[in-house]
């Protein structure tokens, strides 16, 4: 098969697989953080092929819908694209990344792999975990699991460990400050370091309504 036609079933796979998705974790995420990734792309030296099918597969079975189990994501997408028949070069590429590109793993002081291709998907994920689309994923999830708006008597964690993170069933709120706010000055590349800073300032202001609102202020 052609790069074409690999990507094609790719897409094909994904979309199947998640069609029942929680709504900030389905295939049009993936979507967005593959359109965002090959646009990143464009200005890196990096094989696209290995960053589309990572953009692709990064999130077809994240840890928090499978008991926090990391592993079941990656074996998912080895067992897809050997049937494939892809080189194992290419595999275990793909593998690399997506076993730790989430940002969980920062949490870690354990050396990372690393690899253009890995940084370009990453930024991708993480300009979706921000901004507009990012306010409505982060509260959408929490919806999903039950969690309160806010609690100004639970104060965010600012130095969790992974398995604090995985755990957290803390306010959504929170989560602006223990994630989505320090992904600003995580990002590895220009292009999406420029995209970060605009979806930055937009949660920021959203914040700042937001405790207006909760607060009776006009």
């Amino acid at each position: 098969m052609t790069s074409k036609e690999i990507i094609e079933k790719t897409i094909s796979f994904v979309k199947e697989t998640l069609a029942d998705a929680e709504g900030g974790h389905d295939w049009f995420h993936i979507e967005r953080v593959y359109k965002n990734a090959l646009l990143i792309a464009k200005d890196e030296q990096v094989d696209v092929f290995i960053v589309s099918l990572s953009a692709l597969l990064h999130d077809i079975a994240d840890s928090k819908f499978h008991n926090g189990d990391d592993s079941v994501g990656p074996k998912l997408a080895r067992e897809f694209l050997f049937n494939l028949n892809i080189e194992s070069a290419v595999i275990e590429h793909v593998i690399k990344i997506i076993e730790n590109m989430s940002f969980n793993k920062s949490l870690e002081n354990t050396s990372l792999f690393v690899s253009e291709e890995l940084k370009v998907v990453q930024d991708a994920d993480r300009l979706d975990a921000i901004g507009a689309i990012g306010i409505a994923r982060c509260f959408n999830y929490g919806g999903f699991k039950n969690r309160v708006l806010y609690n100004p008597e639970i104060k965010p964690n600012l130095n969790m460990t992974k398995g604090e993170y995985k755990a957290s069933a803390a306010p959504t709120i929170n989560h602006f400050y223990e994630k989505l706010l320090l992904l600003k000055d995580k990002m590895n590349t220009k292009t999406g370091g420029e995209m970060a800073k605009q979806r930055h300032d937009y949660m920021l202001a959203f914040l700042e309504q937001f405790y207006r609102e909760w607060n009776g202020k006009s």
